[in-house]
Parts: C-alpha cells; sequence; structure tokens
C-alpha cells in the first residue's frame, strides 16, 4: 500500500477540523447517521462538516463532538494547540508512578514471610472503606496500593495448598480491580488495560464467583468507554459472567447476588450508549429486582450495587439515552443522600448536572457541579462530561454563569488559576 493509500493521520498537520472529524468517527466505527442523532444534528449536517462544506462549528458543539468521538484531547479534534486540554483523560496523579512500578515489577527474590491471608483481607478492606469515604480517595489509595500488590503477589507464590492459592488468586484479583479505580482516566492507559487483564485472569483462577464478577464488571466498563467499537465486548462479558453466576444465585450470599445487579446494570448502561431504550430500561427493571431482594442498608463494598443506588443509575440510562426531560425527572426521584460512598455520589451529581444541561437548565447543572466537587474533588477533577460542561459555560452569554464556571474550572484544574 503506498503512502497516498494509507488512512490519514488525524494528528498530523495540516488537516482540516472536518477530516479530522472524520476519520475520528471512523475509527471509533460510528456512522453518520449514528453521530448525527447522538448530537441531535442530521446526516447531512454532519456530511457538511465532515466534508468542509460548513465552517468549524463553535465551541459547544466542538465540545459535544469530543464527546461523542471520546476524543481525549481537544488539540486531537481541533489541530490547534492552543485547545491542548484534556478531557476524558485527567491529571497524572502524583502517586501513579509508584502504582505503575508495583504493577510492572516481578519480583522473584523475596526474603520475607507473605502477610497472613486474614490480615491482607482486612487491609484491602479498609482500602475499600478509604475509597469510598475520602474525599481525595485517589491520593489515599494510591498510597495504599503498591503494598498491597506485592504483598498479594507474594501471596500467591507462598501459597502451600490449592485452596490457599485460589483464595490469594481472588485477592489479587480484587487488589487489581482497587487498581483500576486509581488508574481509571489516568494518562496511562495500556496501564490500566494491563490490570485489567491482570485481574480477569487471577478472578479465574481463583474460581471465586464474587471475584470473577467483580473483574468482569470493571472489564465491561472499560470495553464500553473504550467506544462503539467494544460494545459487542462489553455485551459479551456482562452476558457470558451472568450465564456463568445465574445458576448460583438461590445459594448465594448478599456479595454474588449484588455483583449480578451490577452486571445487570451494566449492560443497561452499554444498551443506553448504543441508543437501544427498550433493552435498557429492562435491565434496569431486572436489576431493581435484584437490589429489592438485598437488605435494606446493603450497600456492595466495590460496584456500590444496592437499593440506593438505583435512582442514580436511573439518571445515567436517561442521559446516556439523551433525554433530558426523562433524566431531569429521574434526578428528582433519586435520592443523593442515600448513597454512603463520596465518589459515587459526586459522580451521581456529575450525572445529574449531564441531565439538567440536556434539559436546557445550566444555572442547575453549575450547582450540581459544585455539589460533586464538596463530595469529591478527586472525582471531578478526572470526570470528562464535567470538565466539558465546565469548559462551555466558561463562554457562557451569561456574565454570572461565566464567572461561576470560571471558578470551577479553575478548582477542577481546566484553567489555571
Amino acid at each position: 500500500m503506498s503512502p497516498s493509500d494509507a488512512t490519514p493521520d488525524p494528528y498530523a498537520d495540516p488537516l482540516a477540523f472536518g477530516q479530522r472529524m472524520q476519520i475520528l468517527r471512523q475509527r471509533r466505527g460510528i456512522t453518520r447517521t449514528v453521530m448525527a442523532g447522538l448530537l441531535g444534528m442530521s446526516p447531512s449536517w454532519v456530511k457538511r462538516v465532515e466534508s468542509g462544506q460548513l465552517q468549524t462549528p463553535g465551541l459547544e458543539m466542538i465540545l459535544r463532538i469530543a464527546e461523542t468521538l471520546r476524543v481525549r484531547n481537544l488539540a486531537d479534534l481541533t489541530g490547534r494547540h492552543a485547545l491542548s486540554v484534556d478531557l476524558f483523560t485527567g491529571p497524572g496523579h502524583p502517586r501513579l508512578p509508584a502504582v505503575a512500578a508495583a504493577v510492572n515489577a516481578f519480583p522473584f527474590s523475596v526474603d520475607r514471610p507473605a502477610p497472613r491471608p486474614d490480615h491482607l483481607r482486612a487491609r484491602l478492606d479498609r482500602a475499600w472503606s478509604a475509597r469510598h469515604s475520602s474525599p481525595h480517595h485517589r491520593d489515599v489509595v494510591g498510597g495504599l496500593l503498591p503494598e498491597l500488590i506485592r504483598d498479594a503477589q507474594l501471596a500467591i507464590r507462598q501459597a502451600d495448598t490449592a485452596a490457599d492459592r485460589r483464595a490469594a488468586q481472588a485477592t489479587l484479583s480484587e487488589v487489581y480491580c482497587l487498581s483500576q479505580f486509581f488508574l481509571a482516566y489516568q494518562p496511562d492507559p495500556s496501564l490500566l488495560w494491563r490490570v485489567a487483564d491482570r485481574g480477569m485472569v487471577a478472578a479465574q483462577e481463583s474460581e471465586d464467583p464474587h471475584a470473577m464478577g467483580i473483574a468482569a464488571w470493571l472489564a465491561a466498563e472499560a470495553h464500553r468507554d473504550s467506544g462503539p467499537a467494544h460494545y459487542e465486548a462489553a455485551d459479551a462479558v456482562t452476558r457470558e459472567t451472568l450465564d456463568h453466576l445465574r445458576p448460583l444465585l438461590p445459594d448465594a450470599g448478599d456479595d454474588v447476588r449484588a455483583i449480578a445487579g451490577a452486571l445487570t446494570v451494566a449492560a443497561a448502561y452499554t444498551a443506553a450508549r448504543r441508543g437501544d431504550t427498550g433493552t435498557a430500561w429492562h435491565h434496569w427493571d431486572i436489576a431493581r429486582a435484584m437490589a429489592d431482594c438485598l437488605p435494606a442498608g446493603y450497600f456492595h463494598p466495590v460496584t456500590s450495587f444496592s437499593q440506593a443506588i438505583m435512582g442514580a443509575h436511573a439518571v445515567t440510562i436517561a442521559v446516556e439515552l439523551h433525554s433530558g426531560s426523562e433524566s431531569v425527572r429521574q434526578s428528582d426521584r433519586a435520592d443523593a443522600t442515600a448513597i454512603p460512598s463520596r465518589p459515587r455520589r459526586a459522580r451521581h451529581r456529575i450525572e445529574q448536572a449531564r441531565g439538567y444541561r440536556l434539559d436546557g437548565r445550566p444555572d442547575t447543572a453549575l450547582a450540581l457541579l459544585d455539589q460533586a466537587y464538596e463530595a469529591a474533588p478527586e472525582t471531578i477533577r478526572y470526570n470528562g462530561f464535567a470538565r466539558r460542561i465546565i469548559m462551555e459555560e466558561t463562554e457562557s452569554a451569561s456574565p454570572g454563569r461565566r464567572r461561576r464556571a470560571s471558578a470551577l474550572a479553575v478548582k477542577v484544574g481546566v484553567l489555571a488559576a
């Protein structure tokens, strides 16, 4: 194939905005018709932008396009390095190098005994608790992960029996799952996928249904966030894992039943992202029934699945279906104060903000983003949807809204102080 036959590189200059948009859209596997529907425009509008018949859209539409294409840096779409702003990749956390070093290391010669399984389990439980309770959860978790990773690996190597080894594999899988929460939306996607893969392998080796469910749930999240070309993979992970878990549920404990519910919600999210309204709400109905079978105060330590979270899930499904009025209706019904996890509560506030913005109520959206920041600054700092709304409102025609958005942008790190 000659160089002239190769697919153009959207990162190479000079390429017009429309050309970059077309290349990135095709790489994501999105048709013009689907793209148009997601943007609320016509397929002919998409075609005219891509062909250069229309001028480059304004900032609000550029940001909507960037969200639809999951563009991580605006410069990739615009070609203008003055707009080199990360959207769906947050800043690299100061603890990222230490976590990466622990993940990448293979220490075969360790002359110390592995911690007792109960001690390692208690440390992991405390790490999950810290993640849910701390407003600066990435900092706390990032400080705990390196030793947890090393000790969990050591426990497998020093296991005396097959049963002990399987139990240690389950613990290591969960440690890798905790690592995925830390690594999400940080500027090292290859490390995230490496951890996701290792977590899945360790879960399968453990033969523990709870560990397998958690690993599958996170794998589905990663596939879905990678764009439409990966939706089938997300569906396959959730479907196959649910098929494995379903016969076990009648005799299963709360955690296994909860992870099955979380996987059902994951299937609903993927259907909503695809625009399949009926399937999305059908899965949500099933998950709600599963949540209703759990104790009233139960809260899954990893996925947050519970009776209290179902309202938040309904908001996200409506938002992903681009229904502003339904998003607001579900938002008004959901009780954010019932969510004990600070980062999950912050994420819910961000989803509510997306819904109110879809409904043409940007002042309420900004107020909700302020609440998200108060709940967990590190959640909003790494959330591309929140960053997009804030950036759009810094260009608002309303001076008051512009000031509020600019102040929030400085706190989140989108704009310099």
